[in-house]
């Protein structure tokens, strides 16, 4: 089978091409590298040992789209390709929605026209909103708080739409929570440009000494140390996810959505101490008020992707903090 990784140099599209490859799935990578690398391509192939076509293509390109659709026996598509930083888009929101909608709907245009029409689907536990109680559960009520959320929940609804127009569709949501960490090899890993947005990222650059102080947006949560609870997933087993998914398509009706978390939270200051604890660096960071539009606690009941998927998140906390430690000293 061969699969269209849109997006496929960042930092989540990186990972999974190595799973896909090391699974035995021929790959496409398409990425205008706006927050990644072409220095990822060959880091991916010394990490799998193969070869595969790129195409530096941006997700509004329709022609280059095509070409790529032309050129390759696409079977399937994972996408991952969009704007992504949440404070952005509250600044951006024109930029956000045209690129992450119109973006898609240029994709499930040429798919349909190739007949391609198996997708796993990159979206986000912030479809989940404010107003649900943890550990958030696929069937419970979605809503956004910010323009980048609200394109997930766009896309997920326009695929349940067509999936329902057109019932040969086969469609994964996936429903991603806090992925850190990085490749057990220390080559691969999240290195945003610029400010970081993720707290791991902010956290290495601190540890480093490239920022100078970590905020944490409110101390007074009610959790056991006061500071915002999320569920953190080691990239490599999110990247494992999408080959379940991607397996689970042929026996998928319509347009099914799955949490991948751990299924338990870890607060701020956790991640800071083992970050610490791990690195053997000090993490400076100072209390700052909370910030609009944060809750308490964020993570995920994940017994429908170990029940239909059969998968479950297996790396640590501590192994997440390990990995992306390694992964940052190879940065210096």
């Amino acid at each position: 089978m061969k699969v269209l990784v849109t997006g496929g140099a960042g930092y989540i599209g990186s990972h999974t091409c190595i799973e896909l490859l090391k699974s035995g799935y021929e790959i496409v990578i398409m990425d205008n590298y706006s927050n990644s690398s072409p220095d990822v391509i060959s880091v991916i192939e010394k990490l799998s040992g193969k070869a595969f076509p790129v195409y530096e293509c941006d997700m509004l390109d329709y022609d280059g789209f095509g070409k790529i659709f032309k050129e390759n026996k696409i079977d399937a598509v994972i996408h991952f390709a969009g704007l992504k930083a949440v404070g952005e888009s509250v600044s951006k929101p024109l930029e956000y929605y045209n690129n992450n909608l119109t973006g898609t709907i240029k994709l499930l245009r040429l798919m349909k026209h190739r007949n391609v029409k198996k997708l796993v689907f990159s979206s986000s536990a912030t479809v989940y909103g404010m107003n649900n109680t943890a550990p958030f559960r696929e069937d419970m009520p979605l809503s956004t708080t910010n323009p980048y959320g609200t394109t997930k929940l766009m896309i997920e609804t326009i695929l349940k739409d067509l999936c329902f127009a057109e019932k040969d569709w086969k469609v994964a949501l996936l429903r991603y929570f806090n992925p850190i960490g990085a490749h057990p090899s220390g080559l691969i890993g999240e290195n945003p440009n610029g400010i970081p947005n993720n707290l791991m990222p902010y956290i290495m650059k601190v540890a480093v000494g490239k920022l100078p102080c970590l905020s944490i947006y409110g101390d007074d949560y009610p959790t056991p140390d006061g500071t915002g609870v999320r569920d953190y997933i080691h990239v490599c087993d999110l990247a494992a996810g999408h080959i379940k998914a991607l397996e689970k398509l042929d026996r998928i009706q319509g347009a099914e959505a799955y949490n991948l978390g751990t299924g338990k939270g870890s607060s701020v200051l956790e991640v800071v101490h083992a970050f610490e604890k791990a690195s053997g660096k000090k993490v400076n960071y100072k209390i700052a008020p909370r910030r609009p539009g944060d809750i308490a606690e964020c993570y995920a009941d994940v017994s429908k992707a170990k029940t239909e998927l059969g998968w479950e998140a297996k790396y640590s906390l501590d192994d997440m903090c390990r990995d992306n430690w390694n992964f940052i000293k190879n940065q210096k």
